[in-house]
């Protein structure tokens, strides 16, 4: 992978991180489809770009991460990222090798977008719009719910603001508490790859870190991750725009949309 593919990566995760589509999905459809080679070093570019995602999340919400006084806030989200934690490091390896099969992750794209054009039927109740409103227990439920993530194409962000709306919340209260949740949950992720995780990259164990400090890796990841945050603020603010006003059916169209054509892509012509 070089430097402009890197970027074009990062762009597709600024983009698709916080709406309901599944960044993983379309990071390993745009590998295969540019002919990026999914070698240890790119899957983990994959997850460690999400940092600059993450930073998007902190610059647009300063006033709540950075708000001292409110300790609740922090504590529902650490109670809220728990399931994911856990659950994510039990299933680590499972998860690793769903990703190298593009076919799976084309159908739960679909099922998942016919989900989308229900939920807002199913989920009518909405009763709160605070961040503050929400209980430690529905901030567990809808810490579990983002597990459901885990199987690439079902999106962190769909399943998370789902569950929020499970638990009552407004479409808008749903979507800011999700992006909050992405913060501790994604940086786990990225620490955990950097840091902690043995990758097997061209036959040798190496961490995460490792591998930055080979050729231009520490340059892709940089610019990656400037390019990530920079699309990522664009993007939620679009998002919740879109979301407010007409909910969840358009990004369900468009995922069963994308899940056919790269289902039909990658059985008929890989």
């Amino acid at each position: 992978m070089d430097l402009i593919k890197a970027i074009f990566i990062a762009i597709i995760e600024g983009l698709t991180e916080y709406l309901p589509v599944s960044s993983t999905a379309h990071m390993i459809f745009a590998s295969s489809i540019f002919g990026i080679q999914e070698d240890e070093f790119v899957k983990m570019f994959q997850v460690s770009i999400q940092f600059g995602a993450i930073l998007a999340v902190v610059f647009l919400y300063w006033r709540k991460f950075f708000d001292l006084s409110n300790i609740k806030f922090y504590l529902k989200l650490a109670v809220a990222v728990i399931p994911a934690l856990g659950l994510g490091y039990i299933f680590d390896d499972k998860i690793e090798a769903v990703l190298g099969d593009p076919v799976p992750i084309a159908v739960v794209l679909i099922l998942g977008g016919i989900v989308l054009l229900f939920i807002d039927k199913l989920f009518k109740v909405h009763i709160i719009d605070d961040e503050k409103d929400i209980t430690y227990k529905s901030a567990i439920i809808i810490g579990f719910w983002q597990c459901l993530a885990m199987m690439p194409g079902t999106s962190r962000s769909a399943a998370s603001i789902i569950g929020g709306m499970q638990q009552k919340l407004t479409r808008k209260a749903a979507a800011e508490f999700s992006f909050f949740l992405a913060v501790p949950t994604m940086l786990a992720v990225t620490v955990y790859s950097v840091f902690l995780k043995n990758w097997n990259h061209k036959g040798v164990e190496q961490k995460g870190y490792e591998m930055l400090m080979q050729g231009d890796n520490m340059l892709m990841f940089l610019v990656g991750n400037i390019v990530a945050f920079v699309v990522a603020v664009v993007a939620i603010k679009f998002f919740i725009g879109v979301l407010t006003k007409y909910g969840f059916k358009p990004w369900g169209w468009y995922r069963i949309v994308v899940g056919i054509v790269l289902l039909i892509y990658f059985t008929q012509f890989k």
